[in-house]
């Protein structure tokens, strides 16, 4: 196991090393002069100079590139030139809220997931199973900020229960709180949960299926326990290793992918900064937001991986 740990760990930092240095490769490919998009086509030769300076695009790439690396390991980072704070100071503030709301929609995409597709399971080629299926295919169908746009309809046009959109904090002492930010966060993450509760429900069903045709799950019933018994203490832990891998990349995904919400529900979440840095051409913070979404996604598959051994032993004694 702990050879195992050192090898997924090692991956995982050259990975990361790697995509640093695409990201960056990449930002320094696009076209034209980063001070002169900045400024606009109006500026002067000086205070294009000056902003040169100021970025540090005078300096060799991979004198930069040295400079962006040993800042992330030292934790400091660049100053945005748009918001004139550093990059990390926003990237935290609105961690505080996509943090959240990716953990939200993950926990009610689990629940959903998990009691749907052990239910269709257990009524295989029955009504119950047919009217999951219908469900999920509805859900994979539907596209999430068409879906928001219908919660915001109902749930703050016409009920009047939540705000149709903005986050009101989490220190009262802001107006927000504790119970207003997680209210404000509800509809989003129900419009987030729905597509990946349907693909983890289906999942779940195949997963649980192909389990239930072992041998010992027919010892278990001829042993006496009853077949939901059987199915959540014996079936669904020895379905989860595919149904993990899912929801790894599910909630990776959640944590990089809330861009559209964000911007229907208008939280200043990291997706919507991202958006708000690509229009005011603010490369400094789409460098480091999608390096931390991509190390994101990298711990996220890295702690897959360890909870493998930890849900089916016998891998555990296979790696010894």
């Amino acid at each position: 196991m702990g050879l195992f740990f050192i090898k997924r760990l090692f991956a995982l930092l050259a990975t990361l090393a790697v995509a640093s240095w695409l990201i960056f490769a990449v930002l320094e490919l696009l076209p034209g002069n980063v001070a002169q998009v900045i400024l606009g086509d109006s500026a002067t030769a000086e205070s294009i100079a000056a902003l040169e300076q100021r970025l540090g695009l005078h300096r060799p790439a991979l004198a930069r590139y040295a400079d962006w690396m040993a800042g992330w390991l030292q934790g400091r980072s660049a100053v945005s030139p748009s918001y004139d704070t550093p990059t990390a100071t926003l990237i935290a503030e609105r961690l505080q809220v996509t943090v959240p709301l990716a953990l939200m929609a993950m926990a009610l995409t689990v629940v959903l997931a998990l009691a749907l597709g052990v239910y269709a399971a257990s009524q295989h080629r029955r009504w119950g199973d047919v009217g999951v299926m219908a469900l999920s295919q509805i859900g994979l169908a539907v596209p999430s900020f068409w879906f928001a746009i219908l919660l915001i309809l109902v749930f703050a046009v016409k009920l009047q229960w939540v705000a149709a959109g903005g986050f009101p904090g989490w220190r009262e002492a802001d107006g927000g709180g504790l119970a207003a930010g997680l209210k404000a966060l509800v509809l989003p993450a129900v419009a987030l949960a729905v597509v990946q509760a349907s693909v983890l429900a289906r999942w779940t069903r195949s997963a649980v299926l192909d389990v239930m045709r072992d041998d010992f799950v027919r010892t278990a019933r001829a042993k006496g326990l009853s077949r939901r018994a059987t199915l959540w203490r014996h079936v669904l832990r020895n379905a989860m290793i595919p149904v993990l891998t899912v929801m790894g990349l599910q909630f990776a995904f959640l944590l990089s992918g809330t861009v559209v919400i964000e911007n229907v529900f208008v939280l200043p979440g990291l997706g919507r900064l991202v958006f708000q840095a690509v229009a005011n051409r603010d490369l400094l913070i789409v460098r480091d937001v999608v390096l931390l979404l991509v190390a994101m996604v990298l711990v996220v598959n890295f702690i897959v991986d360890l909870l493998y051994a930890v849900v089916d032993p016998r891998l555990q004694a296979g790696r010894a």
